[in-house]
């Protein structure tokens, strides 16, 4: 399955609200919620917020990319947030985190599918240019669409 697949326009905030970890990782749990992704949300909070204990999520280059498994969650999705002032992630390189991209993985598919997700986001988004696109694009559509060019055999 490719990232665009996975990473619908109706899973993208592209002004999250929060003004801290907590505050946007419930804006991002209530998208996942809201859409059918998850069939327990507190159950997939509880997971979310365990692998988050295990060390940030925040990756820098003002990244995070919080991610759990959980049987709380019916199919393989991310939601995408963005927060341009940035918020505090306890980041590797002390960067506020301005684009998160949660990544929710049913439990039973977690292994492969869920490492698949996390290289291919890691890979594109060290581009510093990628990152400034991601958060210049004035709507979901273009959004979708780098999402998209950042697959294999597109350029």
């Amino acid at each position: 399955m490719k990232l665009s697949d996975l990473l619908t326009e109706d899973l993208m905030v592209l002004e999250l609200n929060g003004s801290s970890r907590d505050e946007v990782m419930e804006e991002l749990l209530d998208r996942l919620d809201k859409t059918g992704v998850l069939s327990d949300r507190d159950q997939f909070k509880r997971d979310l917020y365990a692998r988050e204990e295990h060390g940030s999520t925040g990756i820098g280059f003002g990244i995070a990319i919080p991610h759990g498994k959980s049987a709380g969650v019916r199919e393989p999705r991310v939601v995408f947030g963005r927060k341009p002032s940035g918020v505090e992630w306890d980041s590797m390189d002390g960067e506020p985190a301005r684009l998160v991209f949660m990544i929710a993985v049913p439990e039973e598919q977690a292994g492969e599918e869920h490492l698949r997700i996390l290289q291919a986001l890691s890979r594109r988004l060290i581009d510093d240019t990628f990152r400034q696109a991601l958060l210049e694009a004035e709507d979901r559509k273009k959004v979708k669409a780098l999402i998209e060019s950042m697959e294999p055999g597109r350029k």
